[in-house]
């Protein structure tokens, strides 16, 4: 009998990924918190989208990367249950769908701007919540299904709707590299790669390693802090920050304190800081910010994917200090959640 499996091709590495410093960013704060609500990833054919999201699951221990083709189904997605066995007093039978086939690693959606709602509601759901519920006429079923969402989108092939982009915890708009020497390097590795896929892997695999055990190390650091404190001062920075976005409700204000959690962890740091928050505050706001609001003075991101140099610490390594932004002092609407409320909202 002949074995007819096809072995997968080699994926590139993420740390041979050129240029994109705040794609690099949001993936793996995503991958540090998958509770964040994923990452949209906006731009035009051809700017390593899907390359990135398939090297982020290689970083992850035995992370599955599922794929989620536009025809799926709604059942395809969430899993069905079989209701004549139920009815019949046979054990409740569920069959999985690509929602448990994920769980642990990265669920990634290709257009997703063109699937019906129903979908991307399913998959917004279940993204921030870690969970996926089923159910069928009374009868229902419940899984942990935690994963990294990574959803890409051409603008010019149509636009999400607001409601739908609100929920998206961070944004990357991406652009043609119209650097000569940036569209050089990438071209360069890339080539280099479809020469010799093995021997550049090779030449990768120890940043690669210790990317990997970063991120590892990362996760477990939230997970053991559970929350990190949020002083009086970040609160207002966040607050003020998602006041002059003109952002609607408070999923903005969330998502920025988690996200700047998130970096932290990342980062080694035992509290969150105003550098934590700037270097978020971008990806949190791409999309939520209303046409005409002040946006913050644009400065380059910095690459913080990279092993601490000699003689720096953890904690030291990737912090930004304050950035004066041009914020005036303005008095809440109402006040901010505490840090516990936050924790348990989280």
């Amino acid at each position: 009998m002949t074995d007819n499996t096809v072995a997968l091709p080699p994926q590139f590495p993420f740390t041979a990924l050129a240029g994109q410093p705040a794609l690099r960013q949001a993936l793996l704060l995503a991958a540090v918190d998958p509770g964040l609500g994923g990452v949209l990833i906006e731009g035009p054919r051809g700017t390593a989208k899907s390359t990135a999201a398939r090297a982020l699951a290689e970083l992850l221990p035995d992370a599955p990367f599922v794929s989620l083709p536009l025809g799926a189904s709604l059942e395809h997605l969430v899993g069905s249950l079989d209701l004549g066995q139920a009815i019949a007093g046979h054990a409740l039978r569920f069959a999985p769908g690509l929602l448990a086939k994920a769980h642990g690693g990265v669920l990634y959606v290709d257009e997703v701007n063109l699937l019906p709602d129903p979908l991307i509601d399913a998959l917004l759901d279940t993204a921030a919540s870690g969970v996926n519920s089923v159910e069928r006429d009374g009868i229902s079923h419940r899984h942990a299904a935690r994963f990294v969402l990574i959803g890409t989108m051409n603008p010019e092939e149509g636009e999400l709707r607001p409601q739908l982009l609100d929920r998206f915890g961070l944004c990357v708009r991406l652009h043609n590299l119209n650097d000569p020497a940036e569209r050089q390097a990438a071209v360069r590795e890339r080539l280099a790669f479809d020469a010799d896929p093995t021997g550049f892997r090779a030449r990768h695999a120890g940043p690669q390693a210790e990317l990997s055990a970063r991120l590892v190390l990362a996760r477990q650091r939230l997970a053991e802090a559970g929350t990190l404190p949020y002083p009086d001062a970040v609160h207002e920075q966040v607050g003020t920050l998602c006041l002059q976005a003109g952002v609607d409700g408070l999923r903005a204000d969330l998502v920025m304190l988690r996200a700047a959690r998130a970096q932290a962890a990342w980062d080694g740091s035992t509290a969150i800081d105003a550098g934590h928050v700037q270097a978020v505050a971008e990806a949190v706001l791409q999309h939520r910010r209303k046409p005409g609001s002040a946006a913050p003075a644009s400065s380059p991101v910095p690459d913080r994917t990279a092993p601490p140099p000699d003689g720096a610490t953890d904690g030291d390594w990737g912090a930004m200090p304050p950035e004066p932004v041009g914020i005036s002092r303005v008095k809440p609407l109402r006040p901010l959640m505490a840090a516990g409320d936050l924790a348990k909202k989280a």
